[in-house]
């Protein structure tokens, strides 16, 4: 393991990394329980969604850590699972196999582009506020789904989503009790706060009877082997136009999700070497390329590096070794699935809020005194949460970007890129209105 992981050269140890990964495992297991809880919305069955997410985790793990030799982890990203379930298949109404077809689709064309460095030059070509507020917007959706899945806040007769009357029992006073308790948890700097959190809520949950034990035996469930969806996706004009901008969106949440967190994790490390580059880049984007692709097939929504990882590596894991070891511990959870099973929404609520927390940081970070670039990253915002949709957040923020740019005499600001990207908005908005 020295010489292939090269340890010392790195100033870790076997133990170091080992723990490392440990570390990272316990802040990320969550997802665990999360994933298959969003995408059962969609109609897929939570024991199946359980193993694809633990196998494609671990699959882009050990890419990762054998491959590309750095010590962060992937799994199902938050904010892409929740656009699959919520804005494709509820939302857009279409079944969850289009959704996977789409997944896959991005995970190929992350391939090639990754293989050809096309990723990394689109990455550079969009409007850093609009990056930011795409990660804060995505945080708050997330954050609204879990106080809505707990019940914490409900629609009323006008159809306009408001504080529960009776917060602060059942279902969503356990949800509440829970959020404190997750939020005292990462305020001592608690490792593994989100996951104790989830198991303690899900402990308190019993007497109240509102954790119920799921049943099922100890044996590894199998995941999905999914249908291309050919007949769904061709079945209209709007159906194939709804999947290229689908399949676009994907890719761009996942780019953005995972190259940020890669700059943030390797400057943590102190890996990011004098011109700014991150070692072994190319190889990590792959680990991830190759993870949503493996991972539509088995049956989950698109996999992105974790900015979890952060937890490991401020442990002092800085080799592949660390996110070996946490690919090993998610093929060892594919084992525990009654116990993921058995996990109220109450208690994975307070998960979703927190993780809400620690996306929308990038919002202070907006320039809103420009009003060319804080209307549309307000716009972003804005229609992701009172839309319901992560695509129309997108849409609109791209768009207002455009337009205000080009009559404020700021056109040379935009790209070539944005271009591509507002015309293809534009033609899902005229195709939608054609019927």
């Amino acid at each position: 393991m020295e010489k292939f992981f090269k340890l010392k050269e790195n100033g870790t140890d076997v133990r170091t990394e080992i723990m490392a990964g440990i570390t990272t495992f316990m802040t990320m297991a969550y997802i665990l329980a999360v994933n298959p809880l969003i995408l059962s919305e969609s109609g897929m069955e939570f024991g199946k969604v359980f193993a694809a997410t633990a196998i494609a985790s671990a699959i882009g793990c050990l890419i990762m850590g054998l491959y590309a030799n750095l010590p962060f982890a992937l799994s199902a990203g938050m904010g892409l699972n929740a656009l699959f379930a919520y804005t494709v298949c509820i939302g857009m109404g279409y079944s969850w196999r289009w959704a996977l077809s789409a997944v896959f689709v991005e995970g190929i064309i992350f391939i090639i582009m990754t293989l050809t460095r096309i990723r990394e030059a689109i990455i550079t070509s969009i409007p850093a506020n609009l990056k930011k507020a795409i990660g804060a917007g995505v945080g708050l959706f997330v954050a609204y789904i879990g106080l809505k899945n707990a019940g914490i806040i409900v629609s009323d007769p006008s159809n306009i989503t408001a504080l529960n009357p009776q917060w602060y029992s059942g279902t969503s006073g356990i949800a509440m009790l829970g959020l404190v308790i997750t939020a005292i948890l990462l305020a001592k700097k608690v490792k593994g706060a989100l996951l104790i959190g989830i198991i303690i809520t899900t402990l308190i949950g019993i007497p109240f009877g509102v954790t119920t034990y799921a049943g099922g035996t100890y044996l590894p469930p199998a995941p999905y082997f999914f249908d291309f969806a050919f007949g769904e996706i061709t079945a209209s004009t709007r159906s194939i136009f709804d999947f290229v901008v689908i399949v676009f969106t994907f890719l761009y949440i996942d780019m953005f999700d995972t190259v940020g967190t890669l700059i943030a994790c390797a400057g943590k490390s102190g890996i990011i070497k004098e011109d700014g580059s991150i070692p072994n880049a190319k190889q990590a984007l792959m680990a991830d390329a190759i993870g949503t692709t493996t991972g539509s097939i088995f049956g989950t929504s698109t996999i992105t590096t974790f900015v979890e990882s952060s937890s490991g590596v401020a442990e002092g894991g800085r080799t592949g070794l660390t996110a070996v070891t946490v690919g090993v511990l998610f093929l060892v959870s594919l084992f525990l699935e009654p116990l993921f099973g058995s996990i109220p929404s109450a208690a994975t609520a307070p998960a979703l809020i927190i993780v809400g927390v620690m996306m929308i940081s990038p919002i202070k970070d907006i320039n809103f005194d420009d009003l060319t670039e804080g209307v549309p990253a307000f716009l972003t915002i804005i229609f992701m949460i009172c839309a319901s949709s992560i695509s129309d957040g997108i849409m609109f923020g791209i768009l207002s970007f455009v337009v205000i740019k080009l009559f404020s005499g700021k056109h040379k600001e935009l790209t070539a890129m944005t271009w591509i990207v507002a015309i293809l908005f534009i033609l899902k908005i005229l195709f939608s209105a054609l019927g």
